[in-house]
C-alpha cells in the first residue's frame, strides 16, 4: 500500500511540472498594436510587457498595409514571455477586397452582396494555405471550405464575371445597402424609444 502511495505522489508531482501555457487568439489590425482597449487589458492579465508586445508586433507587419486584420495566436510562457503567431487576413476581409464590397450580406442565402470568380477563390485558398491552422489540409478542402465561407457572407462564386454587367450589379447593391440602413436606423431609434 505504502508503494503505490509513494508512486502515487511522485506522479502527481511530475504531472504538477507540466505547464500547458496560456494561450490566447485575437484581431489586431497590420501596424496598429496600441496598448488601449481592447488589446492592452487583454495582454495585462497575462503579464505580457504591453508596449514590447506593441513595438514586436507593429515591427513584424510594418511591410503590410496598414489597418488590415489579422489573426494572432500568442502563447504565454510562465517567465512572461511570449511566442506571437501572426496568420494571414481572415477569409472574409479577401472575399470582400476581391468582390469590391464594404459589407458583406445582412440575409446570407436570400441575396447577394457580392461575386468573385473561380479564379479569386484559389489565389485565396492558396494565400490562405500557408496558415499553421491549414497546413495539414489540401488545397481541395480549403476551397470547400472557402465555399461555405463565400457563402455565409452573401458572396456568390460564378465561373466568368463581366466587369460591365459587375459595375451596375454593384450599382444596384449600393441602392440595397442605402435601403439596408435606413431600416436599421429605424428599428434603431424604435428601440431607443421603448427603452427611453
Amino acid at each position: 500500500m505504502s508503494k503505490a502511495v509513494s508512486r502515487l505522489k511522485s506522479l502527481k508531482k511530475a504531472a504538477e511540472k507540466i505547464q500547458h501555457g496560456n494561450k490566447m487568439r485575437t484581431d489586431i489590425p497590420a501596424g496598429m498594436a496600441a496598448a488601449g482597449p481592447p488589446l492592452g487589458p487583454m495582454l495585462g492579465q497575462r503579464g505580457i510587457n504591453i508596449a514590447a508586445f506593441c513595438k514586436d508586433f507593429n515591427e513584424r507587419t510594418k511591410d503590410m498595409k496598414e489597418g488590415i486584420p489579422l489573426p494572432c495566436r500568442i502563447s504565454v510562457n510562465p517567465d512572461r514571455s511570449y511566442e506571437l503567431e501572426i496568420l494571414k487576413p481572415p477569409a472574409t476581409f479577401f472575399f470582400k477586397q476581391a468582390a469590391g464590397i464594404q459589407r458583406g450580406a445582412m440575409e446570407p442565402g436570400k441575396e447577394v452582396a457580392g461575386k468573385i470568380t473561380l479564379k479569386h477563390l484559389y489565389e485565396i485558398a492558396k494565400i490562405k494555405s500557408e496558415d499553421s491552422t491549414l497546413e495539414c489540409k489540401s488545397l481541395e478542402e480549403i476551397c470547400k471550405m472557402l465555399v461555405g465561407v463565400a457563402h455565409s457572407c452573401g458572396i456568390e462564386i460564378v465561373r466568368d464575371l463581366d466587369a460591365v454587367e459587375y459595375g451596375q450589379f454593384l450599382e444596384e447593391r449600393k441602392l440595397v445597402i442605402e435601403e439596408q440602413k435606413k431600416l436599421l436606423q429605424e428599428k434603431k431609434e424604435a428601440r431607443m424609444l421603448r427603452t427611453g
